[in-house]
């Protein structure tokens, strides 16, 4: 579909927002731009202006009613359907073709509403949520997404001198961003995701700079929990050719309720995928906490080291790294595509090494032996005499990636 037949979709509670609303749509006209609108809205719509899509379908989409949703009064459950339905008509007018950008605007609930629908419009398509709770905390809500949050200052409520020109200035925004032409990036040989920490950082600019060379296009992303959802959905995106994640700690946060969990799902998009990948347990020497009155009170007697004001490491220990070995081997198992797993015998994050406060070989020997134990057959689990942040271990790594990226191709093409 052209370009000019796409439009900036706007999405929110048309009910009791409409003169907003109404204002929106006329600024985004005034840009010229197509607009297609979303009625979120669940005790009405507004005829202030034609509504494409009204709230009975997006009630529908949610496997619900209006008139269900009405009568259980329950405002809970109508925004979480609300936004799970938006969300799937939104993905259908992705899917179509149509949407070239899409805003939203509200309070709580209408915020709530917007970033769920956002969640399903794809990296790159711009997103725009006017909200009152835009200088909250909306981390989970954001997601992986890139997803900007504009403060409204004062309540999405009816115009006035304040709400209208910054409602003027949103709708200038999503349409500057909506008009950036998206040019062809320089020829590859392809994308490569690399997971990073700052434990890790001199092995992620060494593989980087030997990957660069061969042509190679290299996105890392920081193992922060955020990072590594966003790594996993660009993976399940098709977004790269293959995958060196040598910082898997969001596993350990995972386990042990650390500040940088990614969650069950992290460590298995590639896989799924079918691409392959040369994973390495970076960093699962530690478990990520904040400041240290926020260690929760069963680890407070553990080993811990202070990284920076507001970050307290603590350090695995063996039945830890027991599991850990474990869950990495099975994650991995169901892979079609080429799998290597490699283990630097000497220390697996920058801390983690000879008359470093985290060195402990007798505890990795654990993981190591956990990873091997469970990989199933066809995995490649090979050991390394070399620290993880050591010049070889990048280069055996980038060498291995390399040769699974060259094997998967034969086997898929023949050539």
């Amino acid at each position: 579909m052209a370009a000019s037949d796409q439009s900036i979709v706007v999405l929110g509670c048309f009910d009791t927002k409409g003169e907003v609303f109404a204002w929106l749509r006329e600024c985004l006209l005034g840009q010229g731009e197509r607009v297609l609108t979303i009625n979120t809205g669940v005790l009405g719509t507004t005829d202030r202006f034609l509504v494409d899509i009204e709230s009975e379908a997006v009630a529908e989409a949610a496997g619900t009613t209006l008139t269900d949703l009405r009568t259980r009064r329950d405002r809970g459950q109508a925004v979480d359907c609300m936004g799970r339905g938006a969300a799937k008509v939104l993905s259908g007018l992705v899917e179509e073709g149509k949407v070239k950008a899409v805003i939203g605007m509200g309070g709580g609930g209408g915020t709530y509403i917007a970033l769920a629908a956002m969640q399903a419009v794809p990296l790159g398509t711009p997103k725009l949520c006017l909200s009152t709770v835009a200088a909250k905390d909306l981390s989970r809500q954001v997601g992986d997404k890139d997803i900007t949050l504009m403060p409204s200052v004062v309540d999405v409520a009816g115009l006035n001198s304040i709400i209208g020109p910054l409602v003027q200035q949103a709708a200038a925004a999503i349409s500057a961003m909506a008009g950036v032409a998206r040019n062809a990036t320089t020829a590859s040989a392809g994308s490569i995701a690399i997971s990073m920490f700052g434990n890790t950082t001199a092995c992620v600019d060494a593989c980087t700079e030997l990957l660069t060379r061969q042509g190679y296009e290299v996105l890392a992303f920081h193992a922060t929990g955020v990072g590594g959802k966003t790594m996993e959905a660009l993976i399940r995106e098709g977004c790269f050719d293959a995958v060196l994640d040598l910082t898997t700690t969001e596993l350990a946060d995972d386990l042990c309720g650390g500040i940088c969990s990614a969650g069950p799902e992290r460590l298995t998009a590639a896989a799924r995928m079918g691409i392959p990948q040369v994973v390495v347990p970076g960093c699962l020497d530690m478990v990520n906490f904040a400041h240290p009155d926020t260690v929760p009170k069963p680890y407070r007697q553990r080993e811990m080291y202070r990284w920076a004001p507001d970050v307290t490491l603590m350090r695995t220990n063996a039945e830890e790294n027991r599991q850990l070995g474990e869950q990495l081997a099975q994650k991995l198992n169901p892979s079609a595509a080429p799998v290597a797993v490699l283990l630097p015998l000497k220390g697996i994050s920058q801390i983690d090494a000879g008359g470093g406060v985290f060195f402990r070989p007798e505890t990795n020997r654990v993981l190591f032996d956990a990873i091997q134990t469970h990989a199933a057959e066809h995995i490649e689990v090979r050991e390394v005499d070399a620290h993880i942040n050591d010049q070889a271990f990048a280069e055996v790594l980038v060498q291995t990636l390399l040769d699974l990226i060259q094997k998967d191709k034969i086997t898929k093409t023949g050539t």
